[in-house]
């Protein structure tokens, strides 16, 4: 399978016929490493834009976590490290917009680029927006209920310095409750936002239909966007290993390749 260009309004660089109806492809394997070849060459030929993207996410991370530190509630940090990629997909709309300047040869400059993600806020980028955000204090709430329920009447100081309390039963069993909940919540969450991003900026479909669709997308080809997920996942961690920094190169590459990766696993109908 190949990747179509796109048709591209003048303004936001999205289709404007309404009459486009997302349909759902059959992908496999050599679909995702095709996209991972693409989102890496994609991110050589642009990284300036890569660099800027994923630096606003790292540097957004970096200041929740001091603030966390700094008010002295340490022990939130683990539920916000985890839950912290959750968002990683809309921090990256403007690199499927670079993508698809790339593959269409529209100029690739700040003022267009960033014009694009601007002009966003008046279309239903705004609306996935909310939902992801409440997906991120929902899973935060829960953890924090979780918290309460196993570890409330426990004396805890720091988790950065003493690991000790999560080797009680009980700790090990708000463990395995908070990652099974944090499983649930980030399938969801990726099922909905893996395609439904870049089909926001790509085509003027409306965020139910374009979540729809790409929970669709997941269910119908599940081994192989699970196995997507699961890469995406892995990289992300790996990548906020230190400090962070990591996502600097991780986060434009996965990007990049979502871009190419929605174009495979969607048609027009």
């Amino acid at each position: 399978m190949t990747d179509a260009s796109p048709d591209t309004g003048p303004e936001s660089g999205a289709q404007t016929s309404p009459a486009f109806r997302p349909k759902v492809a059959r992908i496999t394997t050599d679909d995702l490493r095709a996209a991972l070849a693409l989102g890496w060459s994609d991110f050589k030929r642009a990284p300036a834009f890569g660099l800027f993207f994923s630096a606003v996410y790292v540097l957004g991370g970096l200041a929740m976590v001091y603030i966390l530190m700094a008010t002295g509630k340490s022990w939130a940090t683990l539920p916000i490290i985890v839950g912290f990629p959750l968002i990683g997909p809309f921090a990256a709309v403007g690199l499927y917009e670079v993508s698809r300047r790339l593959q269409t040869g529209e100029p690739l400059d700040w003022g267009a680029v960033l014009g694009v993600v601007l002009a966003e806020k008046n279309r239903q980028m705004p609306s996935m927006a909310a939902v992801i955000l409440i997906f991120f204090l929902f899973w935060n709430f829960l953890a924090h209920m979780i918290f309460a329920l196993f570890l409330g009447l426990a004396v805890m100081t720091n988790i950065t310095s003493s690991f000790a309390v999560f080797l009680t039963p009980n700790g090990m069993m708000m463990l395995l409750v908070g990652t099974g909940v944090g499983a649930v919540l980030s399938f969801v969450l990726y099922g909905i936002t893996v395609v439904s991003l870049p089909l926001l900026l790509d085509k003027e479909v409306d965020f139910v239909t374009a979540m729809i669709t790409s929970f669709s997308a997941v269910t119908e080809n599940l081994r192989v966007m699970l196995s997507w997920g699961v890469l995406v996942a892995v990289l992300l961690l790996v990548g906020m290993v230190p400090a962070f920094l990591g996502l600097l190169l991780v986060l434009p590459l996965l990007g990049h390749a979502t871009w190419h990766l929605y174009q495979r696993v969607i048609t027009a109908a």
